[in-house]
């Protein structure tokens, strides 16, 4: 899958992080192709999820961002500043929510892709993890109790601190992008729309089996970019 960003409004590029990529055409968001089947990540997600998740939660922030960039492409035209600056928060939740699924989907992948596998000692972002937290496990370990502490709706990330360089853990609400110096390399969605059908209440189940397929690969092509 191939994310690039191209060019919307200028207020929609300042809204929504051009540091993260995500699909855009000629301005407007579009749904990403998936490189897997949407039961090839069973049994951690099951195919029900996935397709709902996919086709109908990612595709109503598709839509709800493209209807915000008209409407706010309009306003601009009439130098309505009042109706533009009501519509950011419209920008941010929809186009936050496209961005974090877009990188969501390239973060899975099923174990017969490598899926859950580890990278190897030799692997720049297996040391960054080792000199950090001492292991993926221990790492996977403080995810998952920032994920537990998230009330509501929201994510759990492991970024790159393009700054210090260096690895952290950063929760977002609701579907506010990872911006600022932090680069994404994995996140995790803790909104009940990603696991209730199959872990009912029981969202610490889904915590722990998201990660066996959760592919490495992908963080490490961030982590060095």
């Amino acid at each position: 899958m191939s994310f690039a960003l191209l060019r919307s409004s200028v207020t929609a590029r300042r809204a929504v992080s051009t540091a993260v990529p995500a699909v855009f055409a000629r301005g407007k968001a579009t749904l990403p192709d998936l490189k897997y089947d949407f039961g090839a990540l069973e049994p951690a997600i099951s195919g029900q999820i996935m397709e709902l998740h996919y086709t109908k939660h990612h595709q109503t922030y598709v839509n709800g961002y493209n209807a915000a960039l008209e409407k706010i492409t309009v306003a601009a035209e009439k130098s309505d500043i009042k109706s533009q600056i009501e519509l950011q928060s419209q920008i941010n939740f929809h186009g936050g929510g496209h961005i974090n699924h877009s990188l969501f989907w390239e973060n899975l992948a099923p174990k017969s892709q490598g899926g859950g596998e580890y990278l190897g000692n030799s692997s720049p972002l297996t040391k960054a993890i080792v000199e950090k937290y001492g292991s993926y496990e221990k790492l996977i370990g403080d995810v998952n109790t920032a994920l537990a502490a998230i009330q509501g709706s929201g994510w759990s990330w492991i970024v790159k601190n393009s700054t210090t360089g260096e690895l952290e853990i950063i929760n977002k609400p609701n579907q506010d992008p990872v911006t600022g110096p932090y680069i994404p390399l994995v996140g995790i969605d803790a909104w009940e729309h990603a696991y209730y059908l199959q872990y009912q209440n029981v969202k610490a189940d889904y915590f722990k089996a998201v990660w066996s397929v959760v592919n490495w690969q992908t963080a490490e092509k961030r982590f060095l970019a």
